[in-house]
């Protein structure tokens, strides 16, 4: 009896084993046959939330979007003059026939040659002004393509009217932006030894005469905002002496739209035209010295009476020369080169 009960425990106990082995294969073989059970939602720790970013930077911050139109972040200088102005061609507008050819006249719509044709500047300048008219333009054309190609196209410029090929001078003239006058030959003091030429006005010759000459004498070319009563160093004075002559070729400019530019420095101001009297004589005499000698005293005038007006009567390379020192450095002392056609002044003898 006592040694059947241990074997029969032994038995019982390896009857559990099996049992329980068998269920832990059959459990095996389920979960191979129906696969891994399905694993439950990620539970919050799993869920690690990434940590927000942390605020930026000022110096990383990105830049504002540029806007459509770039715009200077400062305010910036007036822009400098304008160097590639071209004067208007001759208008058929402003012509009409004459005995020798076209001659200037006022248009319809009341626009004259001395506007159409004049070089524009700032009308709000403060700063004094000086305008320099350069004769002696057209007989001798080297000298005169050096003058054209470098004087400033502010300069005004007196053309001959026996110019031989007026034509080429004003375009030239024209594409630097420099206005320009007609020379009239007028009687000079010393005639006849001081010659103007056959188609000069004097005192000799009937008024009908002379407007015959001036007509010829406006008809050989056209573009020009007015005339000067100078041809070279010739500056008809005994003409001007004449009253009644004198007033009548400037009634008959003023009438055609033109200015008049008086040639005698002290002399009273045009009567009957729109213009300006000459203040200074800056090529007499001609020699460097008295030229810078010249041209500082016509600056001087101009900061006087705010405008000033200088007369070169023959173009010579010394002239050039002391004209294109003297200008390159105005501005900086303060003065503006203008157009003479900026400083005239309404006929001292009309309301």
């Amino acid at each position: 009896m006592t040694t059947g009960a241990p074997s029969r425990g032994w038995r019982l106990l390896g009857w559990f084993w099996t049992v329980v082995g068998g269920t832990v294969i059959g459990l095996a073989a389920t979960l191979a046959i129906l696969g891994a059970p399905p694993q439950e939602p990620e539970t919050a720790p799993i869920q690690a939330e990434v940590p927000a970013p942390a605020p930026a930077l000022p110096a990383l911050a990105p830049p504002p979007p540029t806007p459509p139109t770039t715009l200077p972040a400062t305010p910036q200088p007036p822009a400098p003059e304008v160097r590639d102005i071209v004067i208007a061609a001759a208008d058929p507008a402003l012509l009409e026939s004459g005995p020798h050819g076209p001659l200037p006249r006022v248009a319809a719509d009341g626009r004259t040659a001395m506007r159409v044709y004049a070089r524009p500047v700032e009308l709000r300048e403060t700063r004094p002004r000086v305008a320099l008219v350069v004769g002696g333009i057209g007989l001798n054309m080297v000298l005169t393509e050096q003058a054209i190609a470098r004087l400033p196209p502010g300069v005004t410029l007196a053309i001959n009217p026996y110019a031989p090929r007026p034509a080429a001078i004003i375009d030239r003239a024209r594409s630097r932006g420099m206005e320009f006058l007609m020379a009239l030959p007028l009687e000079p003091a010393g005639f006849p030894m001081n010659d103007p030429g056959p188609q000069a006005l004097l005192s000799s010759l009937t008024p009908a005469q002379n407007e015959d000459r001036l007509h010829w004498v406006l008809s050989r070319f056209h573009g020009y905002v007015g005339a000067i009563g100078a041809l070279g160093a010739q500056r008809g004075e005994r003409f001007a002496a004449l009253s009644a002559p004198y007033l009548a070729m400037q009634d008959d400019l003023r009438r055609r739209g033109l200015l008049y530019v008086e040639a005698r420095p002290g002399a009273r101001g045009p009567e009957r035209a729109w213009g300006r009297a000459v203040d200074l004589l800056v090529d007499e005499p001609g020699n460097r010295a008295d030229i810078d000698a010249s041209l500082r005293q016509l600056e001087g005038l101009a900061r006087a009476r705010g405008t000033a007006l200088g007369l070169a009567g023959e173009i010579t390379p010394v002239v050039i020369e002391r004209l294109l020192g003297w200008a390159e450095s105005l501005e900086a002392r303060g003065i503006v080169l203008v157009p003479v056609s900026s400083i005239i002044r309404r006929p001292e003898g009309t309301p």
